[in-house]
């Protein structure tokens, strides 16, 4: 037993002969061809279709999109842009402040000029309440009118604009009143100052009031005629001192004038009088345009305005 054993194991590692190789490929090729083929034409085309045209292997498979370059000026565009946005509510705000404290000045001096036509205090104090409350009308009815218009409410719009209108004249007449009332009290308290001129051509005119009367005393003659001629003199000098005096009492006018005529090389020589009125107007007038002032910030503020 032991030698069919160890037979056995030397024929099981003896080197495989050519001749039982071949007819095992043989065995094989028969085995590859009887089994069925399978088709992978319909893998290809649906690999096919999974892949986009036009792709390359060589590219990774999760590419970045290529990112479309910024047209020259686009950045600065934006900055520019930006910056005018923050700008504008800034220029608003400054406008709206600037509305408010004119509007504050125009109802102080409305109401002080409102109280003053008053003969008694129960009377200033109804014309005081009547000229704030007109101011504060001619403040707000702007913004309010022009709201109802975007809103399409035509007739309330229109109503409001009318009541503008008659507080906005009310406000003007009494910044007028206010105005020319404190101008003249000025000019007058300047023209009648005393200045040197004005003290020696007084004494000159006393001087010689005083030899006229000593002159003419004993009757009208040939001295006592030339003391009045002296006399008229003086009070002439005195005349002239006194308007130059109440020329400087009012130097912007002066300076007004003389400067339109430098500029218009003569053309144009507006009077006294002339620019006295135009800046009473202005001082009148510009108190009352703060409702103007509110509506066009608030317009400014809001996101559509361009």
């Amino acid at each position: 037993m032991a030698e069919d054993a160890i037979a056995s194991i030397f024929a099981r590692h003896q080197p495989r002969t050519a001749k039982s190789a071949v007819p095992r490929a043989r065995a094989y090729r028969q085995r590859r061809r009887q089994k069925p083929k399978r088709d992978t034409s319909s893998d290809d085309d649906f690999s096919e279709s999974l892949i986009p045209a036009g792709y390359s292997w060589a590219e990774p498979a999760f590419a970045e999109p290529p990112v479309a370059p910024s047209p020259a000026g686009t950045s600065s565009a934006v900055t520019s842009s930006a910056v005018r946005h923050l700008r504008r509510p800034f220029a608003s705000i400054l406008l709206a402040l600037a509305a408010i404290a004119l509007a504050g000045v125009g109802i102080t001096t409305n109401g002080w000029f409102a109280r003053s036509l008053g003969s008694s205090d129960i009377a200033g104090w109804l014309f005081f309440a009547i000229g704030v409350a007109a101011d504060l009308v001619a403040l707000v009815m702007p913004s309010c009118a022009a709201a109802l218009w975007q809103a399409r409410h035509r007739a309330i719009s229109l109503a409001g604009w009318s009541v503008w209108t008659m507080t906005f004249v009310f406000a003007v007449t009494a910044g007028i009143g206010f105005a020319s009332v404190n101008i003249t009290d000025v000019t007058a308290a300047r023209a009648a100052r005393v200045t040197p001129a004005v003290t020696a051509a007084q004494s000159a005119l006393s001087d010689a009031m005083s030899a006229r009367d000593r002159e003419c005393r004993n009757g009208v003659g040939k001295f006592c005629r030339e003391r009045e001629a002296a006399v008229a003199e003086r009070r002439q000098i005195l005349d002239a001192a006194m308007a130059s005096v109440g020329q400087t009492a009012d130097p912007q006018t002066n300076a007004a004038i003389k400067l339109v005529a430098w500029v218009t090389q003569g053309m144009l020589r507006p009077t006294s009088d002339d620019f006295a009125m135009l800046r009473l107007v202005l001082l009148a007038l510009l108190p009352q345009v703060g409702g103007i002032l509110l509506m066009v910030s608030r317009s400014a503020m809001r996101p559509g305005a361009s």
